[in-house]
C-alpha cells in the first residue's frame, strides 16, 4: 500500500485539521492509500532563528499574533519571515533530506503532500534529494495564493486548489494543468457531513434561547478573541430583535466575562467545543474573522457570513472577504464596530432568506474529492 507523507504544521490551526481530516478519510475509506503526518516544527527546529532570539518558535509568535490581533502591517511581517526562511533555505534543505534519509527502519513515501505555506521550496527540495521523482503535491487551504512564495513555487509538483481563483494562478505560474486540480472548495473535517437530526426550536429553547429568533453565531478561532465583547455589546444596545450564540474556545478568561454580562438580548456562552456543527445548526448567521476554514464551514451549514477586510487582515485573507461578497454568501465590513449596522442590513427583508439559499447551493465536496486526485496522481 503506498505511504504518503502529510507535512503540517501549527502556525494557525487550518493546517493541521486540513492533513488529519484527510488522514481520517483515507483511513476510514478504501482508498489503497496509507497516509503519515509529518510535523514540519519537529523537523526545522534546529534553525528556527525565532525560537533562539526570542525563545519563542515561529508558529507561536504567528498564533500570539492572531489571538491578540497584532496583524495590522501583518504583509511586512510576513515578507520578512519569508525573507529569513529564504536565507536558511540551504539549512532546511539538509534537514527535510536528513528526515527522510535517516529514519531508521521507516519506509519513504510514494507522495509528498504539504498543507503549509512559506516552505514548500525547501520540503521539496530535500524530498528530491533523498528521494529523487518522489511526486510533492501542495494542497492549498487559502482560498487564493499570495505571490510570491507562498504557496505557489516555480517547480515540477502538483497543486490542488479550493478555488478557481488559485486554479489560474497555479496556471498562470506556467504549471501545465494536468498538473493542477481543482476541487469543490476548501477541506472540512468529516464531522460536518455527518447528518444532524436536531429540531432547531426545541434545542434554543433548552438552551434558554427563543425558537423562533434570529440567531447569530460568533465564533473568532478555537482561543477567541476580545472584538466578541464589542460585538455583544454593540448588538445589545442596537435595539435589534435576535439572540447570539457566542462561541470563546479554549479562552477561559473571555468565556466567563460573556457569560458573567447581562444583557437585553438572550445569549448562551460556550467554550472549547468539538461540535461546531451542531452550533451552527441551531443558527441562522455567522459573525467572525474572515478565514477559510470558518468561512467555509459556515458557508457549508447554510449560514451567511458577516466578516471584516481592512488593514488587520492577513494579506493571505483579504481575497476570502471578496469571494464572499462576489457570491452573496454574506456582509463585508471595514470594522466590526459598524456590526450592529450590517446585522441590520442582514435582517431586513428577504436577505438572509436569500444569501442562506446562496450558501445552500454551495456543495462543497473537497474532503471526498481530493483521496481520488492523490490516487490518480499515484498512477
Amino acid at each position: 500500500m503506498p505511504i504518503l507523507d502529510f507535512v503540517f504544521f501549527d502556525a494557525g490551526g487550518g493546517h493541521r485539521a486540513a492533513a488529519t481530516a484527510l488522514k481520517q478519510v483515507l483511513e476510514t475509506e478504501p482508498h489503497g492509500m496509507s497516509p503519515r503526518l509529518v510535523h514540519l516544527q519537529d523537523i526545522l527546529a534546529p534553525v528556527d532563528v525565532f525560537r533562539k532570539v526570542l525563545r519563542i518558535d515561529l508558529q507561536e509568535i504567528y498564533n500570539q499574533m492572531l489571538r491578540r490581533g497584532w496583524t495590522l502591517g501583518s504583509e511586512q511581517g510576513l515578507r520578512f519571515m519569508q525573507a529569513v526562511i529564504r536565507l536558511y533555505h540551504g539549512s532546511e534543505v539538509r534537514l527535510m533530506r536528513e528526515w527522510w534519509e535517516h529514519r531508521s527502519g521507516v519506509e519513504k513515501p510514494q507522495a509528498v503532500v504539504s498543507v503549509v505555506p512559506n516552505f514548500n521550496r525547501a520540503i521539496y527540495d530535500g524530498l528530491q534529494l533523498a528521494a529523487p521523482g518522489t511526486p510533492y503535491i501542495t494542497i492549498l487551504t487559502d482560498l487564493a495564493d499570495f505571490p510570491p512564495a507562498f504557496w505557489i513555487e516555480r517547480q515540477p509538483q502538483w497543486f490542488i486548489c479550493g478555488t478557481e481563483r488559485a486554479r489560474r494562478q497555479a496556471l498562470e505560474m506556467g504549471h501545465p494543468a494536468g498538473r493542477v486540480f481543482l476541487t469543490s472548495g476548501m477541506i472540512l473535517h468529516p464531522r460536518f457531513y455527518q447528518p444532524l437530526d436536531l429540531d432547531v426550536a426545541a434545542e434554543r429553547a433548552a438552551l434558554g434561547l427563543n425558537p423562533n429568533l434570529p440567531t447569530g453565531l460568533v465564533m473568532f478561532g478555537g482561543y477567541g478573541t476580545g472584538v466578541m465583547d464589542d460585538i455583544l455589546s454593540r448588538l445589545d444596545r442596537s435595539g435589534l430583535d435576535l439572540q447570539l450564540i457566542l462561541i470563546a474556545g479554549k479562552n477561559e478568561a473571555l468565556r466567563s466575562r460573556l457569560a458573567s454580562r447581562r444583557t437585553r438580548m438572550r445569549t448562551h456562552i460556550v467554550g472549547f467545543t468539538s461540535e461546531v456543527p451542531r452550533w451552527m445548526r441551531l443558527a441562522d448567521f455567522f459573525i467572525g474573522k474572515p478565514g477559510p476554514g470558518s468561512l467555509s464551514e459556515a458557508v457549508h451549514m447554510g449560514l451567511p457570513a458577516i466578516t471584516v477586510r481592512n488593514a488587520w487582515t492577513l494579506p493571505q485573507e483579504r481575497y476570502n472577504a471578496e469571494w464572499l461578497r462576489e457570491r452573496n454568501l454574506g456582509l463585508v465590513i471595514t470594522s466590526f464596530g459598524r456590526i450592529d449596522s450590517a446585522v441590520r442590513e442582514l435582517l431586513t427583508g428577504a436577505r438572509l432568506a436569500e444569501m442562506r439559499q446562496a450558501a445552500a447551493a454551495v456543495k462543497n465536496r473537497a474532503i471526498f474529492e481530493i483521496p481520488g486526485i492523490l490516487a490518480g496522481i499515484l498512477r
